[in-house]
């Protein structure tokens, strides 16, 4: 995805630039959020990225030299420019954290080994190191506040099973893209019946005649994947097959809701399979019927959550 403009922190010669960075799967290289920080500077009249700290929620990095021809990773599959380095979640901790741990101890360094020894003579480390702690703070709100999550409607027709509910939607998107969508939803907070109970959208499958893709998490980490049209024929079919084949307690896991996941009854889940995916076939048919596409209405439909 684009890159949002960033705030600049400036400490001559270098500018430090924190971003909000959503990656979504079979765009980028896989599904992610977070934040990067880029130390940039200006060479050969162009400010270029020297330095670049990936603070993702799955899989951070950093890379010497993102922009640096002469720099590359001998044996690298795939070539491209620069050194990636792996932050282990693990060794490292919060990769933020290890991110100003590093700028603090190693920036010289670190600029030196990504090809611009010049600059890193020319750094003032305590002038970095001054301005480290504004940097953190806004890297860290960033973080949070920055996060893209989505809240869809519950859908039209909605099936109880167990812990958890599906609901079938039939979603037509501005621009004229949309089709079926199909939300996997729990009760968080409290019990039901509760007036402070909320409803909570755990995984979303929006099965579109154009850009179908899938969420984890909408609401939590709304991780993207889009799917890919050479093999797999129709999203809502291999939507299916994931439910069938036992694969929900991992998704749900994997959008940040592991309590839910351990309390799933596949029992119920297979009660209510067989109406669901009726119910969803004729919603299928229906959508195509009234326009040409799968599921897909004849007005907009907007989330009526965002009203």
């Amino acid at each position: 995805m684009p890159a949002s403009p960033g705030t600049n922190f400036s400490v001559d010669p270098l500018t430090f630039v924190v971003r909000h960075q959503l990656w979504d799967g079979n765009v980028e290289s896989h599904m992610d959020q977070g934040i990067s920080i880029d130390v940039e500077a200006e060479v050969d009249g162009k400010e270029i990225s020297l330095l670049r700290f990936n603070c993702f929620d799955v899989h951070s990095t950093y890379v010497y030299g993102p922009e640096n021809p002469a720099l590359t990773t001998p044996l690298r599959v795939g070539g491209g420019m620069g050194i990636h380095c792996v932050i282990d979640p693990i060794t490292d901790g919060n990769p933020v954290g290890w991110a100003m741990k590093v700028l603090s101890n190693k920036l010289p360094q670190m600029l030196e080994r990504a090809g611009y020894k010049a600059i890193a003579e020319a750094t003032n480390v305590a002038a970095v190191r001054r301005v480290l702690p504004e940097i953190e703070a806004c890297a860290r709100e960033t973080y949070v506040v920055k996060r893209n999550t989505v809240k869809h409607n519950r859908g039209t027709d909605v099936f109880e099973a167990g812990n958890i509910r599906f609901g079938l939607e039939m979603r037509r998107q501005k621009n004229g893209d949309g089709g079926l969508a199909l939300h996997v939803l729990t009760d968080i907070g409290g019990s039901k019946g509760k007036s402070y109970v909320d409803e909570t959208e755990l995984l979303a499958f929006d099965c579109f005649w154009q850009d179908a893709h899938y969420h984890y998490g909408p609401r939590n980490k709304n991780h993207r994947t889009n799917f890919d049209w050479t093999v797999i024929d129709d999203p809502l079919d291999w939507t299916f097959e994931q439910i069938e084949n036992h694969r929900l307690p991992a998704m749900i896991v994997r959008a940040g809701y592991p309590g839910v996941a351990a309390e799933l009854d596949q029992g119920k889940i297979a009660e209510v399979l067989p109406a669901l995916k009726k119910r969803a076939y004729e919603m299928y048919a229906e959508g195509e019927r009234l326009t040409g596409h799968k599921g897909l209405p004849l007005e907009f439909t907007p989330n009526l959550a965002a009203a």
